[in-house]
């Protein structure tokens, strides 16, 4: 131990136990030497490293919960454009391939739309449009809508082999088979036929039979007869010409019908059997045209006139109509040839027609005959004011079935 040096003072300097850190004999105990050095209690400070435990290695730690699987590194990447299946140009590849479909699919899509759309705009340009509306007196604006239908069997426009076919024979002129009311409201759709053999007032030609009007006069005419003999307002004019029905027909692929007994009858080229069946454009033709099969004749002929409207009606606005595009064009570009609307008609109101003609049967409306009172063709005076009153007032759906009848006749009144 080294002596405190010489010349530093203190009571015992000199003397060999005297040591100069701890004072006298080397106690460290302040209360020995009041001049020995204190020891100053340690204290960590906040930037002093510390000594951190020891953690075991995992073989040595008590197993808490299983090590998670390695994860397989990933493939090597391929060059560039590389094909191979497990490159990420391929796996780029596979996930752009969906979105790419899917872009074709929607621009096809967008296509079809565009092609339904365009297709009866094409038609309706090409469409014969007929003067209708009367002069002089009409009665007021009505609710619902109402249109007049006409078949006309005039031949032209058809060769000599299409009036073979269909059965029309050589007549020159212009007369109407097929006279009807489709009335559209708030009610049930409402299907009407006036008898071409109905007596009524024509105006300026007398009491005679009601399809002379159209002889006489063309549409105007006739629409000025059904107004004034029934108070109902026309609101617009279709024209049906004789190879318009079998047109549609075979454009939509052949209709049902059911006939209720055997039909043969030469002048209409008809030869079918009774019972539901398909049938083309021609036989649908004759069905709708026969009336010397039966003993009512016109009655019965206006009932089957009623039935084929409804069957292309309800073929025309199938699904298949407009997924098949074949089926589609076929259907709307034979209109032009055989339909003649009333001038005035807008696409819209065309298409409402067409529409209403697809609920006129069955549960969907109501399909009858004119009140009548006899084969000749007269109306029942009472019976056909009170039909009369309800399509005026757009009340179809309060028409009792007694009123609203197959034949006309009262309900349970044999023909």
């Amino acid at each position: 131990m080294a002596e405190r040096p010489p010349g530093n003072g203190g009571p015992d300097e000199g003397t060999p136990e005297y040591n100069w850190l701890y004072g006298k004999g080397g106690s460290s105990t302040p209360a020995d030497d009041a001049d020995a050095t204190r020891a100053v209690p340690r204290r960590p400070r906040p930037d002093e490293t510390r000594m951190m435990p020891t953690v075991p290695p995992p073989s040595s730690r008590p197993a808490s919960r299983p090590a998670p699987p390695p994860v397989a590194p990933p493939p090597p990447a391929g060059p560039s454009g590389s094909g191979g299946s497990g490159s990420s140009g391929g796996s780029s590849r596979g996930f752009r391939r969906p979105r790419f479909r899917l872009r074709w699919i929607l621009l096809l899509v967008l296509l079809y739309v565009a092609y339904l759309v365009f297709v009866p705009f094409y038609a309706w340009h090409q469409v014969h449009k007929v003067p209708w509306e009367p002069s002089g007196t009409r009665p007021d604006d009505q609710p619902g809508t109402t249109y007049l239908m006409v078949g006309s069997d005039s031949r032209a426009g058809l060769s000599a082999a299409e009036r073979k076919k269909l059965g029309t024979g050589n007549a020159a002129g212009q007369r109407t088979d097929t006279i009807l009311i489709l009335h559209t409201g708030d009610g049930p759709n409402l299907l009407m036929s006036i008898p071409r053999d109905s007596q009524v007032e024509v105006p300026g030609h007398g009491t005679t039979k009601i399809n002379a009007a159209f002889a006489f006069g063309g549409a105007k005419l006739l629409v000025k007869t059904v107004e004034l003999n029934t108070g109902i307002r026309i609101d617009d004019y279709v024209e049906i010409g004789l190879g318009g029905l079998a047109g549609v027909v075979d454009a939509v692929g052949g209709i049902t019908i059911c006939p209720t007994e055997d039909m043969q009858d030469k002048l209409a080229n008809l030869d079918i059997k009774k019972g539901c069946q398909e049938v083309d454009g021609a036989t649908a033709l004759g069905y709708a045209r026969s009336r010397h099969t039966s003993n009512i004749g016109d009655i019965d002929r206006v009932k089957h006139q009623r039935e084929v409207v409804a069957a292309v009606g309800d073929a025309v606005v199938s699904p298949w109509t407009f997924v098949n595009p074949f089926r589609y064009w076929n259907l709307l570009t034979s209109v032009p040839d055989f339909f003649a609307f009333g001038e005035g008609t807008s696409t819209v109101r065309a298409g409402m027609w067409a529409s209403a003609m697809t609920h006129v049967n069955g549960d969907n409306g109501l399909s009858c005959v004119v009140p009548i009172s006899d084969l000749v063709v007269h109306w029942d005076p009472a019976r056909s004011k009170q039909m009369f009153g309800y399509i005026i007032d757009d009340k179809t759906s309060d028409i009792p079935k007694s009123l609203c009848t197959p034949t006309g006749l009262p309900k349970g009144v044999a023909p």
